[in-house]
């Protein structure tokens, strides 16, 4: 069987799980997941992570396979796809990756990690400074191991400053040297064909989606769930914990939102998601075809 990733995304409720399914059922295919989100254990409602008879219907991977505490990046997500991949390939069946979230997606399409190992320590040391010091002597030192600038780097976002450090002073390079070496290596993927379909909606349609979406979220039990995962660490895993419909649900709980305001924000910043995703999309990943959801049969997704 030729090595074949068919790929299917959209933004967040425009309808990828019923058609993924749909499609993988006529195809004898096994889904890959590509949301950052599914990942963790308890984290349902809030992720609109497909029901247990959904997932019954198609064998699915990396959904459910890490404690809310135990974040996941990007080098966790390629190696276990990867591993993920080859599996459903060894069983002769089509593979199906589908997904929304932009980073782990694009690693579909070309490199999205370097190899430089940041040894624990140096990642400890970096994190107090930030803590004890703030932002700017972290960004002056970055500066002197970088005398011919900083390129674009995003010298106000404390996160990709102190990434940027670590992997200066673990690999003695500049970011210059260390983006050169990135841009020749090849992606995790390269060796594979790879299909990319986006799912699309108007937008008015969309909207309605997503009031429906949060609706439903509330009636089956959003805030306990977050509740629920508070008890288990979830605010020691901050990406999940800021994720919408869990940042908003924790805002509720500590008091920071009324029972009144919260359905309202969580549907405000799911748009405010999608408007981002869609210009993502349109600028980050190679050109590829475009269905209208509304409308889509499966046979025309690929």
């Amino acid at each position: 069987m030729a090595r074949v990733l068919h790929v299917l995304t959209g933004c967040t409720a425009v309808g990828k799980t019923e058609l993924a399914l749909r499609w993988a059922e006529t195809r004898g295919a096994e889904i890959v997941s590509c949301d950052s989100l599914l990942f963790y254990r308890g984290m349902d409602l809030g992720t609109a992570k497909p029901a247990k008879a959904e997932l019954a219907r198609v064998p699915h991977h990396l959904i459910d396979v890490r404690d809310v505490r135990e974040p996941v990046d990007v080098t966790y997500y390629v190696t276990n796809a990867r591993a993920a991949v080859e599996g459903v390939w060894a069983r002769n069946r089509p593979v199906l990756v589908t997904g929304g979230s932009g980073f782990y997606l694009k690693a579909f399409f070309g490199p999205v990690a370097d190899e430089v190992d940041v040894p624990a320590a140096l990642r400890e040391e970096i994190r107090t400074r930030l803590e004890r010091e703030g932002l700017a002597p972290l960004v002056a030192e970055l500066e002197r191991l970088n005398p011919s600038g900083l390129g674009g780097l995003d010298v106000h976002n404390p996160r990709r400053v102190t990434r940027a450090l670590e992997r200066c002073r673990a690999s003695s390079r500049t970011l210059a040297e260390l983006a050169a070496e990135f841009a020749v290596r090849p992606g995790p993927f390269a060796d594979c064909e790879v299909r990319l379909t986006e799912l699309v909606r108007e937008k008015d349609d969309l909207e309605r989606r997503i009031d429906m979406r949060v609706q439903t979220m509330m009636r089956a039990g959003l805030v306990e769930e977050v509740r629920g995962l508070l008890g288990r660490g979830l605010k020691d895993n901050p990406s999940a914990a800021k994720a919408i419909g869990y940042r908003e649900t924790i805002d509720f709980l500590e008091g920071r939102l009324s029972e009144a305001e919260l359905a309202p924000a969580i549907a405000q910043n799911t748009r405010a998601l999608v408007k981002k995703q869609r210009t993502w999309f349109k600028t980050q990943l190679p050109g590829h075809r475009r269905v209208d959801a509304a409308r889509a049969a499966v046979a025309e997704l690929f």
